[in-house]
């Protein structure tokens, strides 16, 4: 196996970058890759780039999604502009790649369902549960999307990927596969690498005293914690950090960055390990809107991060999976909440300092996304915000 990760330079035009990344594929002289991920700013004509990008690899596994303001990756930083993209592309003609894009046209878990059934097809391993699932989802789905994957393959398949994101959460985003694209709907890549890989998925943040439970949801709608407004209590955890609504809905996204609510899935070795909610509306009937779903009796944490943790997480995760890989790492996809980078934008020189660090020079492309989905420890695989991933190819 071999990988090779192209980003192109910002001064060059839309056209340009698109021809830099064939350039770039071209030189590595490995011929057509079998698997390659293309990830974008919202500036970028997604129909275009697919069109393109289908074009100049007609027989490679291509998935694409949209990621916040741009890319980052092993090579010298670009501006996050909302005009970059690069790719990650995969040489295994020993393993088995297959992607498929489904817009919801039907439910979202059968989109999923069907989006893994032609990526199977396409990898020839047709019947078979894959090593792991690379996906990129529009928002609000992807709790429905891991659940038609799970009912699918099980509660040990390992799904890494996040939420297609644009720049200001207006609703740009978009995704493609080898058929089309879309900008509500699901890609799915099934993997087979014959080298082997590790990941981890991980938040950076940690519990405070300040807990409850949930009393009362309709969907992402957070309505009341331990019976009373959820937004005048979060309110009160974060010390008057977050403000409430006051006669009309109000983003808190920003404000709510570094104080997230935690749900304890489980605990390893003794700690437990929190899965991240973001709220991200406040509206004057006091409930919160939230970016990933919730249940009545679901017990919530105050959590808190700070932009040292935000930056520091980057290298603990990326060293986890490369030192859990039982091979010489090849390369890495990595993704990163989209709210995260931009809370600490003017540090990411260092968050990619980190990563470059502990993936020892291997070739690696970092997304930004809004929501992050990844298997949990000794756990399924679940929908978060504010987290981080990574995972390490071998070879």
């Amino acid at each position: 196996m071999k990988i090779i990760s192209i980003q192109p330079e910002s001064a060059e035009t839309g056209k340009d970058r698109l021809g830099a990344v064939v350039e770039g594929v071209e030189a590595a002289g490995l011929g057509m890759p079998d698997f390659i991920s293309v990830h974008f700013g919202v500036e970028q004509n997604v129909s275009e780039l697919q069109s393109f990008m289908t074009r100049a690899f007609p027989d490679a596994a291509l998935h694409g999604g949209s990621s916040c303001l741009g890319v980052m990756s092993n090579h010298a930083r670009q501006p996050l502009d909302g005009e970059g993209l690069g790719a990650l592309a995969i040489f295994d003609p020993y393993g088995s790649y297959g992607t498929s894009a489904q817009s919801f046209d039907v439910s979202p878990d059968v989109a999923a369902q069907q989006a893994a059934l032609n990526a199977l097809e396409m990898a020839g391993r047709a019947g078979e549960v894959p090593d792991m699932v690379w996906l990129t989802v529009t928002a609000g789905n992807e709790e429905a999307v891991l659940k038609g994957l799970r009912s699918m393959f099980g509660d040990d398949l390992p799904v890494y990927g996040g939420t297609a994101a644009d720049n200001d959460i207006s609703g740009q985003w978009s995704l493609f596969g080898p058929g089309g694209a879309c900008h509500n709907g699901v890609v799915v890549s099934v993997m087979f690498p014959s080298g082997g890989m590790s990941s981890s998925y991980n938040s950076g943040y940690a519990p405070l005293v300040e807990q409850g439970t949930v009393t009362r949801v309709e969907g992402r709608r957070l309505i009341e914690i331990d019976g009373q407004p959820a937004a005048a209590v979060y309110h009160q955890w974060t010390e008057g950090r977050v403000p409430m609504a006051g006669d009309t809905p109000l983003s808190v996204l920003a404000e709510a960055t570094f104080w997230p609510l935690g749900r304890v899935t489980h605990e390893v070795a003794g700690v437990p390990f929190h899965l991240l909610a973001h709220p991200a509306i406040a509206h004057p009937d006091g409930s919160l809107e939230m970016f990933a779903d919730l249940d009545e009796g679901d017990q919530l944490w105050q959590m808190h991060g700070s932009a040292q943790s935000l930056v520091s997480r980057a290298s603990r995760v990326t060293s986890f999976a490369r030192g859990n890989l039982e091979a010489e790492p090849a390369g890495a996809l990595v993704v990163f909440c989209g709210g995260c980078m931009l809370a600490i934008q003017d540090r990411m020189h260092e968050v990619k300092a980190g990563i470059d660090e502990s993936l020892e020079g291997v070739p690696w492309l970092g997304i930004f996304t809004f929501g992050e989905q990844g298997q949990l420890p000794k756990g399924p695989s679940r929908h978060g915000n504010l987290m981080i991933s990574c995972t390490v190819f071998g070879h």
